[in-house]
């Protein structure tokens, strides 16, 4: 009869769909993908002497233990992009780096990993991008 060829021909459809459905998202699984940004590009390298004076004096401060300016300096660093090695929530402090003019805390900061810190990151994009502080 003419209705059992139309339901066939749209349970055909539906399987043919669902089958698609599941050989793409197979496939996109076992696609290899990087855990990090940093999968992709090594970070640079930044030296001491290198950074603006004013990030001197943050790292200064940081390696002191303060005092710090801002009240959110030492706050968790999330990380959220991934571009700085991965590791446990609460590895890394954030800082901020006084920017000269600026009416708010401005875009730069240092990113102190460990405890004590013992690796540094600096970053003057708001965390768009990182180097690695090298003493």
């Amino acid at each position: 009869m003419w209705w059992n060829r139309a339901l066939n021909d749209n349970f055909l459809k539906i399987r043919s769909a669902l089958l698609i459905a599941f050989l793409l998202s197979v496939f996109a699984f076992l696609l290899p993908f990087p855990a990090s940004g940093r999968d992709l590009a090594p970070l640079d390298t930044i030296a001491v002497a290198e950074l603006p004076p004013e990030a001197r004096q943050t790292l200064a401060a940081i390696e002191r233990g303060g005092p710090f300016p801002y009240p959110k300096d030492g706050v968790v660093f999330g990380n959220y992009e991934k571009i700085l090695p991965l590791h446990k929530r609460g590895y890394y402090r954030e800082y901020t780096v006084r920017t000269p003019y600026a009416r708010n805390r401005g875009a730069k900061r240092i990113i102190a990993g460990g405890e004590p810190a013992h690796e540094f990151f600096y970053t003057s994009d708001h965390y768009a991008s990182f180097r690695r502080i090298e003493k």
